[in-house]
C-alpha cells in the first residue's frame, strides 16, 4: 500500500469517527470530554519505579547463587546434624527419613528458619552468601520487611519441599534480566553482587 493511499484511508478513517459524532448528535462539550477520556489509551503506560532500581549486570548470576545455596545446605546439616541427631540419640527417639515424622518436621524447621531468619536478621545474607558476596533485595523497598523475607524464604521454600519438580521455578534465574526465580516474583526480590554496588559508590565518590 503506497503512502498517499495509507493517508487518504486515515482521512477516511478519521471523517466516519467525526461523522459518528454527529449521528449521535454529541455535544462540543461531549466531545471534549471524550478526548480527554480517551487520551490515556494513546499514552505508554509509566515506567514503574523501583527503590532498588540496580542496573542488570549488578544482580547475581544462577550458578554463584546455586554455589551459596549448596554451602547453607551443608551449613544446614551441619546445625540438623548436632541439634537433631543428639537430641534424638540421648532421647532414646528413633530417626525416620519420613516427611511428616518428627525428625523430618524438625529438620524442615531448622531449614526454614536458618534461611528466614539469617535473611532478615542479617540484612539479606546467609552463610553462604556472605562467602560469595552477595546479597538478597527487594526491589520495591529500601529495606527487607518481614512480610518479603517470609514470602520469599518461608512460604515458598516450604512449598518446594513438597514437590522436587518445582525446583524448575529457580531456572527463570539464567534467562530473566533480574534474575529472578520463582520465589522472588511472588516477594518481588532479586540478589545483588555486592563487590559491583562498592566499585561504583567508591568510582562514584572518587
Amino acid at each position: 500500500m503506497s503512502e498517499q493511499e495509507n493517508g487518504k484511508n486515515q482521512r477516511n478513517f478519521y471523517q466516519k469517527v467525526l461523522t459518528s459524532f454527529k449521528s449521535e448528535e454529541y455535544t462540543e462539550d461531549e466531545v471534549a470530554q471524550k478526548k480527554s477520556d480517551w487520551k490515556q489509551y494513546e499514552e505508554k503506560s509509566e515506567k514503574k519505579q523501583y527503590p532498588n532500581d540496580f542496573p542488570n549486570y549488578f544482580f547475581a548470576g544462577f550458578w554463584i547463587r546455586v554455589f551459596a545455596f549448596v554451602i547453607d545446605l551443608l551449613c544446614i546439616n551441619a546445625i540438623t546434624t548436632v541439634v537433631l541427631d543428639t537430641t534424638f540419640t540421648w532421647t532414646g527417639i528413633e530417626r525416620s527419613t519420613d516427611f511428616f515424622s518428627a525428625y523430618g518436621l524438625f529438620s524442615l524447621v531448622i531449614y526454614l528458619a536458618y534461611f528466614t531468619l539469617l535473611t532478615k536478621l542479617n540484612r539479606g545474607q546467609t552463610i553462604g552468601k556472605m562467602i560469595f558476596g552477595i546479597r538478597v533485595i527487594c526491589l520495591t523497598e529500601k529495606k527487607l520487611t518481614w512480610k518479603t523475607v517470609l514470602i520469599r524464604e518461608t512460604f515458598v521454600r516450604f512449598i518446594l519441599q513438597f514437590n522436587p519438580l518445582l525446583y524448575f521455578g529457580y531456572l527463570p534465574t539464567i534467562f530473566t534480566r533480574k534474575k529472578q526465580h520463582l520465589a522472588d516474583y511472588f516477594a518481588d526480590t532479586s540478589v545483588v553482587t555486592i563487590n559491583l554496588i562498592q566499585a561504583f559508590n567508591q568510582k562514584a565518590n572518587a
